[in-house]
């Protein structure tokens, strides 16, 4: 990693991690073989893929790069898996098989590494008790391991708190279709990341199920599934990644340059297309076509406030880009962000402080205020988005190194080729 005076690349953004994901656990649950066209296989989706060959469900990948294709093959149903599920530190395997296998009459333990014992999932697993499963954390302390199933769900109307994870809300929603009565989630407090249920709304929709939400727009409350709805396998083309693509726009921002970015929706639901707004604000030149999406980079950055509430997963992206401004930018609407992979609040801090700008945490984010920087020695804590955000920094000041870089592997495998296509650009 070295720092460049000008940019001026064309990049393919990677698969979406968040729809590869949730198109693995509807598929699971769809009686017959369904294909995923280039799908991200990145260590989250291999983690939830090993854990479900596990129960007897049939994962086969095949092909390389964008011709990549996984098989998902249901037809047998699942088997008790014996020894527990390791999903390692991915997070969103650990809900979602929370709640898919809470339906099932076996019962799984479900295990990951030591920062996932650390990160809060009682939420998700009282409502599955209160829908009739047998579910609970294993060490009563309402954090991972779990242990579910046995029961089935019975169905019925559950309220969940909606501050700690919006994939709570998730994983339930997707289980919906196993539960004999039908679901109804009440969500209580403010929902974060609603981006995201919608993403997986409208992946139940395009394997044939629907839900019902009451409340307009964002504002919903209330969360139905209909009895007697079942997943239709088929298949279904995985979108580009918005969270992965706002490291290469970072990019154009700090240099500055220019960066034309392909392989995105146009139409994607995911919460970080509006991270285009925020460079927007900051300065930068925006144009999404058809094909692609161009950011290019102002001489000067100005800082910003931003809510972050629907796409904490930029947070790092932009606390970067704010150290490079001029003017105080004040992120807001992400107190979640200490259950993730590491501490992120915490860790954006002191790796800002590390590099000689200054920044305090808030009560729903922090403040970044620009000081004369330095390079310095990242520790991103195993933590992907933390790595990648400092590493983007590294294309404008000398002297960024991360540590443990092959913590992108979680969900970008490919960004240090990408970082260095940049370089070479």
């Amino acid at each position: 990693m070295r720092p460049i005076n000008r940019l001026d690349a064309v990049l393919t953004a990677p698969p979406s991690k968040s729809a590869t994901q949730r198109a693995l656990v509807a598929a699971s649950l769809a009686r017959g073989v369904s294909r995923l066209v280039g799908p991200l296989m990145a260590d989250d989706a291999a983690h939830l893929a090993a854990a479900l060959r596990s129960i007897g469900v049939g994962v086969v990948i095949d092909g390389s790069g964008p011709g990549l294709v996984a098989e998902i093959d249901a037809t047998r149903g699942v088997s008790p898996a014996g020894a527990p599920l390791q999903v390692g530190d991915a997070g969103t395997a650990m809900r979602f098989l929370t709640a898919r296998l809470a339906g099932e009459r076996a019962e799984f333990v479900i295990d990951g590494d030591a920062r996932m014992s650390q990160r809060p999932i009682e939420d998700l697993v009282a409502a599955l008790r209160a829908l009739g499963a047998a579910a609970s954390c294993v060490r009563d302390n309402g954090c991972p391991p779990v242990r579910v199933g046995g029961l089935g769900l019975r169905g019925g109307r559950a309220r969940l708190p909606g501050g700690v994870s919006s994939q709570f809300l998730s994983a339930l929603l997707m289980a919906g279709p196993m539960a004999e009565t039908g679901l109804e989630i009440e969500i209580e407090g403010t929902l974060v990341s609603r981006p995201y249920v919608d993403l997986s709304i409208d992946m139940m929709r395009r394997f044939g199920v629907a839900v019902v939400a009451d409340g307009p727009g964002g504002e919903a409350r209330r969360f139905r599934v209909a009895p007697g709805q079942a997943y239709r396998a088929g298949e279904v083309v995985i979108e580009g990644d918005w969270s992965s693509a706002s490291y290469l726009f970072a990019a154009a921002a700090i240099v500055p340059g220019r960066i034309e970015v392909r392989g995105l929706g146009s139409d994607s639901l995911q919460g970080d297309v509006l991270f285009l707004e925020r460079l927007r604000e900051m300065g930068c030149q925006v144009e999404r076509r058809p094909e692609a999406v161009v950011v290019e980079g102002p001489e000067r950055l100005r800082g910003i406030d931003a809510d972050l509430g629907g796409m904490p997963d930029v947070a790092p992206t932009l606390a970067v880009v704010a150290l490079f401004a001029q003017g105080e930018t004040r992120i807001a609407g992400v107190p979640h962000l200490r259950f993730k992979e590491s501490d992120r609040i915490a860790a954006l801090c002191a790796s800002i402080v590390h590099l000689g700008g200054e920044a305090e945490p808030a009560p729903d984010g922090l403040r970044i205020r620009p000081r004369p920087l330095r390079g310095a020695a990242i520790d991103p804590r195993a933590d992907h988005r933390i790595a990648m955000a400092f590493a983007v920094a590294g294309l404008r000041l000398p002297g960024v190194v991360i540590r443990d870089p092959g913590c992108v592997s979680k969900s970008y495998p490919g960004f240090w080729d990408d970082l260095d296509r940049m370089s070479r650009a």
